[in-house]
């Protein structure tokens, strides 16, 4: 193994794995190519295969089967496609419009085949080459996804320092095929994953959690990858480090919700609540207070339909307002005690004309809480006397002499 600090490009194997992987995506390309070549050659034999089978090494394999044979319900496919893209190929041959291909066009594509299925198998060998040598060259990388998916990771980015370079979200896409589902429910499916689907922790992992975990797989892939294309931790702890934080995550994602504790009641206070009193506020509730008017349009007797301001029931009801009589409105207004002091306080205040004659003088009064009210002005003035005429100095009233025993 190398020693800390050297630089990964320099390492000769580290330059045939870069060989390798490059190779690779040649032969993926040339792959394409092949692809192309007999999809031109078999459309006018069946034209709707290329949108049923989207694979190219599917395709070939499916070419090479069914080859000129019009009935294929009579070829079997079994092994080479799912099963539900099998019966809809052979649904959709039965009412094709193709016709039989002539003997030298379909060598030529059956030769293509071989030839596509040939470098797919060395493709294999040299994935597998480059699997064989992962624990060197990406020790981190396979530590989390495992040696079969680096390699396929590094193959398909072309090389350590090019997968490291790459963006956590398109990792996560690289290998993902196109799926065709020829109109069967997706619920099942897993899009937009590629090769990370094919790690132990995806396959170990809840369905409805799969997503999440391929997202943090490729995340921590693209770390690892960043790790080993510096050569930061050839032992491969850094790797290990990171498949235990994402067996841990996924094992916090499925554990159930906290229970929702019952919420006890609040202690009740033994000592008794500040409220506040005086005079100011019983004037202020006495002030505020319910009225009996209001009191009796709260009420409803049982039996008798109360009145309502538009009638029939409609608008604010007036409860049992006016039933007690002659069905009118009547309310007997009884004086609250502020209304009974304030009416004395204002008697006691001299609302009258003053004692001289004249012509705009009136013995009528003005009050706030009787309203016009007839008064002798002189009355008061009677009863209480001059200054040197009061209850307390009078003329014939004298000071006592208390004899002292």
């Amino acid at each position: 193994m190398s020693s800390h600090g050297i630089v990964l490009e320099d390492d000769p194997e580290y330059q045939l794995i870069v060989d390798c992987n490059a190779l690779s995506v040649d032969i993926e390309n040339e792959i394409v190519i092949i692809h192309n070549f007999i999809r031109d050659k078999y459309r006018p034999k069946f034209p709707e295969l290329e949108s049923l089978v989207h694979h190219p090494i599917d395709y070939a394999r499916v070419v090479k089967k069914i080859g000129n044979e019009m009935d294929v319900t009579l070829v079997d496919l079994e092994g080479l496609l799912p099963s539900a893209i099998i019966m809809v190929v052979s649904v959709t041959a039965s009412t094709t419009s193709g016709k039989p291909l002539p003997e030298e066009v379909l060598s030529k594509t059956n030769e293509a085949c071989d030839r596509a299925l040939a470098l797919d198998s060395s493709k294999k060998k040299v994935l597998d080459f480059v699997e064989s040598r992962m624990g060197f060259i990406a020790p981190n990388l396979s530590a989390i996804v495992g040696s079969a998916v680096a390699a396929k990771l590094m193959g398909t980015a072309g090389g350590l320092v090019s997968l490291a370079k790459m963006p956590a979200c398109n990792v996560q896409l690289l290998g993902a095929k196109r799926k065709n589902l020829a109109g069967f429910s997706t619920a099942t499916s897993q899009f937009r994953v590629g090769y990370v689907e094919q790690t132990e922790i995806f396959q170990t992992t809840p369905p409805s959690l799969r997503m999440r975990a391929c997202r943090l797989l490729a995340a921590k892939s693209t770390l690892a990858a960043r790790v080993d294309s510096t050569r930061g931790d050839p032992s491969g702890n850094t790797g290990r480090a990171f498949r235990e934080e994402i067996r841990k995550k996924i094992e916090k994602w499925q554990e159930p919700p906290p229970a929702k504790q019952p919420k006890p009641l609040p202690v009740p206070d033994s000592e008794p609540k500040k409220k506040r009193g005086g005079r100011r506020l019983r004037k202020m509730k006495e002030r505020y207070a319910i009225t009996d008017m209001r009191k009796l349009a709260n009420r409803m007797q049982f039996g008798i339909p109360e009145e309502s301001s538009l009638g029939d029931g409609l608008g604010e009801g007036y409860g049992m307002l006016g039933q007690a009589g002659s069905g009118k409105l009547r309310v007997s207004m009884g004086q609250s005690k502020l209304a009974a002091k304030v009416a004395k306080k204002f008697k006691e205040k001299n609302y009258g004309s003053s004692g001289a004659t004249s012509g705009l003088t009136s013995s009528l009064a003005f009050t706030p809480v009787q309203g016009i009210e007839l008064s002798n002005p002189q009355a008061h003035a009677h009863q209480l006397g001059g200054g040197t005429q009061s209850t307390y100095f009078s003329e014939t009233g004298t000071f006592s002499k208390i004899k002292r025993i």
